[in-house]
């Protein structure tokens, strides 16, 4: 298994991938029209279809990347230590995350 994992990682690495999702305008995306338009057109398209599973997924991880810029996660960690003061709110919106995730794909499959 590490023998398939290594060239993925080397991959991730060379292409710095974890750095350009990092450094994402994100005003600069949602304002773009060469990402808005097909966005909300997929949106759309998830509604015409009523794929609520698609629209929940997109919402949950759009707010999770929103949640990561914020102030708040920026001051989890300070000089390479972890503040144990904020992490238990943080565990408990990843908890709620995981529980909607459960409900959509296992207990409400459609």
């Amino acid at each position: 298994m590490a023998d398939f994992l290594t060239p993925l990682a080397n991959f991730i690495d060379n292409t710095h991938l974890v750095e350009q999702i990092r450094d994402v305008d994100t005003v600069g995306l949602f304002t773009n029209p060469w990402f808005l338009v097909p966005f909300l057109a997929q949106v759309g398209w998830w509604l015409y279809k009523q794929a609520i599973n698609s629209l929940v997924c997109t919402g949950l991880a759009i707010g999770v990347w929103f949640f990561t810029g914020t102030p708040y996660a920026k001051g989890l960690v300070i000089n390479g230590e972890i503040q144990a003061g904020k992490i238990l709110p943080v565990a408990g919106v990843g908890i709620a995350v995981l529980i909607v995730l459960i409900y959509i794909f296992f207990i409400r499959s459609d």
